[in-house]
């Protein structure tokens, strides 16, 4: 298959044919993200997209998920994506998932109609990742979209039959605002209310502006004991009907996975236990983006 730059997708998607049917990120101004940075945000020519579709279902008919990159190809126009979700349905006859990044405004710039008929079509799981529910905190992230923005995609996702992975970032908000971070972001979770929630551990990126932030003493990375309590209390706090929740990205201490709220009180005591030195932290030379 035929890729530009640097592929990204979340660890659930291991497995999924990605397709790049964009070029980069819309928004691009997250700062502490640099996946983008190096590359303008384009659509590809639709008939590379295509062609590609077309050959990975010759090699790979039996192909289960698909995962739609660059960074938020939601914004796509409509009539756009449904000529990649037939074909894609055309060239892979066992397709049980297709998936993308989303952004919140991306998300609410679609008519409840439009997200309908995508998800017709086959398009079923957003991951958003609003990183944080604290709008402050948000705002200083140049997140571009706040918490009451993020609830209200996610419920008009919801209303079209579509699955939503919720994305959190531990540390979002420095020392300074971490508690207000971890429990605003709770609160999100709660009123997102989605299939799914991953958390994930701030790592400044050299070059973005975060870093240079930090630099000039205008943010701090909370410590490790700072950022387990900051997920103790999103996973003690927040009240999703039932979502798998995970900490499999290579940038948390201490993987783990459940459902909430079955698992509340297993995942909670084990982060007391890694706080309390009993479960041992993933080292720094194993942790990554």
């Amino acid at each position: 298959m035929r890729y530009e730059g640097k592929v990204y997708r979340p660890p659930s998607e291991g497995r999924s044919y990605i397709l790049q049917a964009t070029i980069g990120c819309s928004h691009n101004l997250c700062t502490y993200c640099d996946m983008y940075r190096e590359v303008g945000y384009r659509e590809r020519p639709l008939h590379d997209v295509l062609d590609d579709v077309s050959a990975a279902g010759q090699y790979h008919p039996g192909v289960e998920k698909v995962f739609v990159a660059d960074g938020d190809p939601l914004g796509m126009n409509v009539d756009r994506w449904l000529e990649i979700l037939k074909a894609v349905r055309t060239a892979f006859p066992n397709l049980r998932q297709l998936s993308c990044y989303a952004t919140a405004a991306n998300v609410l710039e679609k008519t409840p109609e439009e997200l309908s008929r995508l998800r017709e079509a086959g398009l079923s799981l957003l991951y958003i990742g609003p990183e944080s529910g604290d709008d402050e905190t948000l705002r200083r992230l140049v997140k571009g979209g706040t918490f009451g923005e993020h609830v209200d995609a996610a419920r008009q996702a919801h209303a079209a039959g579509m699955r939503i992975s919720a994305i959190t970032l531990l540390g979002a908000g420095g020392t300074e605002r971490s508690d207000e971070h971890a429990h605003e972001t709770a609160r999100l979770v709660t009123d997102m209310d989605p299939e799914y929630v991953s958390a994930l551990t701030l790592t400044i990126v050299p070059g973005t502006p975060l870093h240079r932030m930090a630099e000039k003493g205008r943010f701090e990375l909370p410590d490790v004991p700072t950022l387990l309590h900051e997920l103790r209390t999103i996973v003690d706090e927040a009240r999703p009907t039932d979502a798998v929740f995970r900490t499999n990205h290579a940038s948390n201490y201490v993987p783990m996975a459940g459902r909430l709220p079955h698992d509340r009180d297993r995942i909670v005591a084990t982060i007391d236990a890694a706080l309390a030195g009993e479960v041992p932290l993933r080292p720094e030379f194993m942790r990554g983006l």
